[in-house]
């Protein structure tokens, strides 16, 4: 199978509107963790390139700021990119189970 975010196994989906609701997934997604996961998370955000870049800097800032708090790793791939018409996803995923998945 090709490689594509799209095809990664996904744990939860989150659909932000805004930059408070980004802070909010981020958080969410360090209290379930990512290790010993087998799975990732996907952020759906709106099409607007700017709401969209201040939404994906606060996902990947506040997650690693958080995992490094928790003393757990930080090993996180991401990729952004065009979902759908109306939005833009980010897929966040431990570097080990890409590893394992065989990525």
């Amino acid at each position: 199978m090709e490689f594509h975010p799209s095809n990664l196994p996904i744990a939860k989906i989150f659909e932000l509107l805004d930059e408070k609701g980004a802070s909010d997934a981020a958080e969410e997604m360090v209290r379930l963790g990512f290790e010993n996961r087998k799975d990732g998370f996907k952020v759906l955000m709106p099409k607007d390139s700017k709401l969209a870049k201040r939404i994906g800097y606060i996902m990947t800032t506040s997650i690693n700021y958080g995992l490094s708090q928790k003393n757990q790793e930080r090993n996180i791939k991401y990729w952004t990119y065009h979902h759908d018409k109306d939005h833009y996803a980010i897929v966040f995923i431990s570097s080990q189970v890409l590893e394992e998945l065989g990525f």
